[in-house]
Parts: structure tokens; sequence; C-alpha cells
């Protein structure tokens, strides 16, 4: 058989994957701050025996694209959304610091601070804890103040600081679970500065009508690709018919 099936079969392969990772996109088109991903493919030219008259399609590692989404007003006080660019620290299923963009902030009965999947806020010092109270609000720095319970409007108190982050970018991976985390695993220090909208939520950055459009040709691709491989197969029936008359 012709070595094009197995390059045709190449082709296929990474096709697939790239429609699954624009799949992903588009299904997660209104989940709160998500970035979407996109992959990259180059031609690899096939060495060997003969001239070098074969290319094969190679897919690169997906990568992410960090765009912002647009910011929506909820008026609900543990909404929050990041000002430019960072994230907020928050502590992945592993144990392990991780990094989101999603603001919608839930307390749970025990008082612990989560985002709304149900991991960990984190704060000065670890995972924040709520203690009962009236009212809460969440300044621009991330910074948790409550009327105590029981307490009049008189009695502030602040609990805790949101842990915000402004990672190098080119240092993140994205986990299955869609938090990032540094690639060499070490804690990131809170970045100051950094500022945070109270009642509001940043959508998703997927463009629906591109990541449809990119899943469309894609698919035209994988069916060309498709047909190769049949061509190489009757190619190669057609040759086996033509020895044995020989």
């Amino acid at each position: 058989m012709d070595k094009f099936a197995y390059i045709a079969m190449t082709g296929a392969k990474h096709n697939a994957r790239a429609i699954a990772v624009q799949s992903n996109n588009l299904a997660n088109v209104l989940t709160t701050g998500f970035r979407s991903d996109f992959i990259h493919a180059r031609s690899m030219q096939s060495f060997g025996e003969s001239f070098p008259s074969r290319v094969y399609s190679q897919a690169e590692i997906p990568s992410t694209k960090f765009d912002m989404g647009q910011l929506q007003e909820t008026g609900r006080g543990l909404d929050v959304a990041i000002e430019g660019d960072g994230f907020i620290a928050v502590e992945g299923r592993d144990g392990a610091e991780a990094f989101t963009r999603a603001g919608d902030l839930v307390i749970d009965q025990l008082g612990n601070l989560r985002t709304a999947t149900g991991s960990p806020v984190l704060g000065e010092g670890g995972p924040i804890v709520i203690p009962p109270f009236e009212k809460l609000e969440i300044g621009s720095d991330g910074t948790i103040t409550i009327q105590g319970k029981g307490q009049g409007p008189e009695n502030l108190n602040q609990v805790n600081r949101i842990k915000l982050v402004d990672p190098d970018l080119l240092g993140l991976k994205k986990g299955e679970d869609g938090f990032f985390r540094r690639a060499d695993g070490l804690i990131e220090p809170a970045a100051a500065g950094m500022q945070l909208s109270t009642g509001f939520l940043e959508t998703s950055n997927v463009n629906a009508v591109e990541s449809l459009t990119q899943i469309l040709a894609l698919s035209r691709q994988f069916e060309m690709q498709i047909k190769m491989i049949r061509t190489a197969e009757q190619n190669d029936e057609t040759s086996s018919k033509l020895l044995q008359v020989n």
C-alpha cells in the first residue's frame, strides 16, 4: 500500500483532535470566565529511502486564548470580575494552587468561600473561612469585610483578602478541570494593585460563530483524509489484481 495512506491517517487523527478542542470551546460558550483553546498544525516532511515527496500533518499542543470576555452586571455581592489581567487563586482538587477567572463565588454551610464548582478560594494564609455575618462586602482590592452576626452596622471587621495573582502567561498550563497552574509547580505571590468589580461576572471569551465555522472546516478536512485512505485501499486492491493476472 502506498505510504500516503499512513500520511492521510495522521492528518485525520490530528483533524479529529482539533475538532475536539473546538467542540469543547463551543460547549463552554456560556461558562463564566472560560478561556478558549486553539491548536496549532504544521507540516512535517517525510524522509526515507526515496525522495521526500510526502508531508505529514502534526498538531501542536493546544494553546489558550487569554483575551478578556465581556463584563456582565449581576448585582450579586459574591460575584466578582477581575479588571484587566490576572486570576483569582483557588485550591484545586489535587490540593495545589490553581488560578481561575470565574468569580461566581459561594459560601458553604461551614463558612468556606468557594467557587461555583466547589474549589476553595485562597486568601492570606490559605483557604478563606468567613464567620457568621449579617452583611458582607468584597472590596475592589479583594478585601472581605463583614458585619458580624448580631452586631450593628458600626461593627465592621476585615476577615481576609482574596488572593489575586498576575503570573506570566507563558509559564501557565491548563488542567482538565479548567484551572490554570504554574508549569513549574511553584506558588505564585499575590500581585499588588489588581482590582475587582463586585456585582459583575466575566463571560467566556469563546466566539461561538468562529468555533462553529472551525468545526465545519475541520470536518470537511477530516472527510477528505478518510477519502484518501479509501483511495489508497482501492489502489492497493487494483495493484493486487494486476499482479494476479500477470
